[in-house]
């Protein structure tokens, strides 16, 4: 899970696992795979970062690697 701030400023948790795209428009807007839209007020690079820190902490980030390197085996 990562904390973003909503428009209002209130911070609201979000599943990092059901994102599925996030964009500037110019404000961000997160879309999860339900097609539930969150605008927030973090930049794409700051949610990117929460979503890694995040994969790494759950350790989402070696099971992809490991995945892909299988896969070339």
């Amino acid at each position: 899970m990562i904390t973003v701030s909503r428009l209002n400023g209130k911070p609201i948790t979000i599943n990092a696992l059901l994102i599925e795209t996030i964009e500037e428009t110019p404000d961000t807007v997160i879309t999860l795979t339900t097609g539930k839209k969150i605008m927030v007020l973090d930049k794409v690079p700051d949610v990117v970062i929460l979503i890694k820190n995040f994969l790494s902490a759950i350790g989402g980030v070696r099971g992809t690697i490991m995945s892909s390197e299988s896969e070339g085996s």
